[in-house]
């Protein structure tokens, strides 16, 4: 029997992010600092990891997060609808806070930071909405702001572009959905 240490907890969302060394990943916002950095450590000295934020404060935590991590990480301040890189630029996009963060966005403005990111994502390439879930209260403090619905991300993604957007579960207070380009 497999028992999950406070360790292999905090690995749990890093390992399905799917982003592996070598990879281009671009993170979409910053709710849990160290968590970003430990996903932009997985593209390795190969790799590009970059996190785009749309403030100076959270362009600050994602420094620290980096430095924390001793990973190279580029940030970005930046609008998510208009996002300051050639289309096909990364293989994965990491959106935190996942449809928690679309919730205050009107339908369309959220379909269309969506539609950005599908944008900047090659072919092939894979977006995962990475929310507190509701399995446990602390996935609500990660995103602050209670979770929709587990298929709410999915229908964003849909609407954006992407195609089998699907939730792929949720998991020590993290809701995972996903969907490839």
């Amino acid at each position: 029997m497999f028992f999950l240490r406070k360790s292999n907890l905090e690995r749990l969302p890093v390992a399905m992010s799917g982003v592996r060394m070598g990879e281009r990943a671009l993170q979409i916002g910053i709710d849990d600092p160290s968590l970003a950095g430990a996903i932009a450590a997985k593209v390795g000295l190969s790799g590009h990891a970059v996190i785009a934020v749309n403030d100076d404060r959270a362009a600050a935590k994602a420094r620290a997060a980096a430095a924390a991590a001793g990973v190279l990480v580029d940030v970005h301040v930046t609008p998510f609808d208009s996002l300051p890189f050639p289309g096909d630029s990364f293989d994965a996009i990491i959106l935190h806070a996942g449809a928690a963060a679309l919730q205050p966005l009107e339908g369309t403005a959220a379909v269309a930071m969506l539609r950005e990111g599908h944008r900047v994502l090659r072919s092939g390439g894979r977006m995962l909405v990475l929310e507190g879930g509701p399995s446990r209260v602390g996935g609500w403090w990660r995103s602050r702001q209670p979770p929709v619905g587990p298929d709410a991300a999915a229908g964003m993604l849909g609407a954006a572009g992407f195609r089998a957007a699907r939730p792929l579960g949720e998991r020590e207070g993290y809701r995972f959905t996903e969907g490839i380009k």
